[in-house]
């Protein structure tokens, strides 16, 4: 399936943008975690649904330990996670202070860029197919009425 593309005009009067249409992936699911490891069973592993969720609740639990101990986690050739914060400009290093000066904790992600595994914007870029959503429910209408005129 293609990365579905919905065009969405840019509606903000004080935006720069303002007026000019851009692209906007459409999810079309979520997949909750208990799915995503049941899919991982289901790609010829010896393990199971259980073992592959027992597996990935201890990597969630331990990752975010260590992120919380100030460390990036290399995830294999998937990519690095790690923590940055968002935070408000004090004028004197002395007037910064962790309690209200911090407004954000985010986790971030930085992809692998290495040989088959690179996941950077280029890469993935090339790698996609995309089609327009409004495109897809068009055919999708087009076809149920040619099999609702085929089935009167």
């Amino acid at each position: 399936m293609p990365v579905l593309i919905k065009i969405k005009k840019n509606n903000n009067a004080e935006s720069t943008a303002f007026g000019k249409h851009y692209g906007k992936v459409v999810t079309t699911e979520t997949m909750t975690y208990k799915e995503l490891c049941k899919h991982m069973a289901e790609h010829n592993s010896v393990y199971g649904e259980d073992v592959c969720t027992g597996v990935a609740v201890k990597l969630q639990n331990c990752l975010l330990e260590q992120l919380l101990e100030g460390k990036k986690v290399q995830f294999g050739d998937l990519g690095t996670f790690y923590l940055a914060v968002k935070s408000e400009g004090v004028t004197k290093e002395e007037d910064f202070n962790l309690a209200t000066s911090i407004k954000g904790l985010y986790l971030r992600f930085a992809p692998s860029r290495q040989d088959i595994n690179d996941l950077s914007s280029k890469s993935l870029r090339k790698r996609a197919s995309f089609m327009k959503a409004k495109d897809l429910i068009e055919t999708k209408a087009k076809k149920k009425a040619e099999g609702n005129e085929q089935n009167p």
